[in-house]
């Protein structure tokens, strides 16, 4: 199982070429903005797509991707919402709502800055979830997990007062490390995965 973006693309191209006669002119224009990469248009064009047929889950699997890569990471959370409503098993709504998650607890608005806790936890649920659905461990989400985890702990750290909460702390990095370290009885000479290992070893020195 991956999701990189070639195999997403080739899922889709098969889908339509499967579905086009059934689709909306607005789900055909915006598939095709889709598989060029055009994600601002195919925004405007699913939108519109989801707009006459709700719950179609290619057109709410295609917004919600094209969301997230227009960094419209709120927008992303809610079309993979709705995607989840429809179709619960699909495990790359997880991923990608969960990747949509992170990426605001990392970085948040203002107006979420308070929310930025649920969002670490949300993030590493979808990605457990994802895991969950797919069967297997897969690498790209034991490592966005992994990210998840080391993140949410250093955000933490910088509010540690008790020491309940410096165990939190350390709880979370271990977590991080261990997902790492499944990655690693993969692919042992994954040299990213490496660094990580070492990087939040130190972040848990730094603690005592």
């Amino acid at each position: 199982m991956k999701f990189l973006t070639k195999s997403y693309l080739l899922l889709f191209a098969i889908s339509f070429g499967l579905q086009v006669h059934a689709q909306s002119n607005y789900e055909k224009q915006g598939t095709q903005a889709w598989m060029k990469g055009d994600f601002k248009n195919a925004v405007v064009l699913l939108e519109k797509a989801e707009s006459k047929d709700p719950g179609n889950i290619n057109v709410l699997k295609m917004l919600g991707y094209s969301y997230f890569q227009n960094a419209d990471f709120e927008n992303a959370i809610a079309a993979y919402t709705r995607l989840i409503a429809v179709k619960p098993t699909d495990y790359s709504a997880y991923y990608y709502r969960g990747k949509a998650r992170l990426n605001i607890a990392n970085a948040p608005k203002e107006a979420l800055n308070q929310m930025r806790d649920s969002f670490y936890n949300a993030a590493i649920k979808d990605f457990s979830k994802a895991m969950e659905i797919s069967g297997e461990e897969d690498v790209q989400i034991l490592q966005n997990r992994g990210v998840a985890y080391k993140d949410y702990g250093i955000f933490k750290s910088y509010k540690i007062k008790k020491s309940a909460e410096k165990a939190a702390c350390v709880a979370l990095f271990n977590n991080s490390i261990a997902d790492f370290q499944k990655i690693l009885t993969m692919q042992p000479l994954k040299k990213d995965v490496i660094s990580l290992i070492d990087y939040v070893k130190a972040q848990i020195s730094s603690l005592k």
